[in-house]
């Protein structure tokens, strides 16, 4: 199974249906809104994303291994399920990292705004 190619076709089918085998058990999950450990907890939060948000869509702008480092850039969308349906968008990027068994031993998000860009994006005429 090649690793980049099984993580471009995750980000198309994101959230659902995500390939959990390429993540070691424990792994070490991080972005601006979360910092866990534990392949389940990492599923458990992608269903989240999954129940709560409609449309979520993450696309995938590049993705290149160095070594047993990945980094992929992307963009993170979803509707909130408000009355207004506000379309969010995140930018960012993710750097994983793989262990001696090729597994993802490490996932960190990183975000191109902070999270009052995102709170904004839900106030009407505060989003821009």
């Amino acid at each position: 199974m090649d690793v980049i190619e099984t993580l471009k076709a995750d980000y198309n089918r994101f959230p659902k249906d995500q390939t959990y085998s390429l993540y070691a058990e424990d792994v070490y999950f991080k972005d601006p809104m979360n910092e866990f450990r534990g392949r389940d907890r990492y599923q458990t939060m992608l269903g989240f994303i999954d129940t709560w948000f409609r449309n979520p869509q993450l696309d995938l702008h590049s993705i290149q291994r160095n070594g047993n480092e990945i980094r992929s850039d992307w963009t993170l969308y979803w509707t909130t399920p408000l009355p207004w349906q506000p379309r969010i968008q995140i930018p960012g990027w993710s750097e994983l990292t793989l262990n001696s068994d090729g597994l993802i031993s490490s996932h960190v998000d990183y975000w191109k705004c902070n999270k009052w860009d995102v709170v904004k994006q839900h106030i009407p005429g505060l989003a821009n």
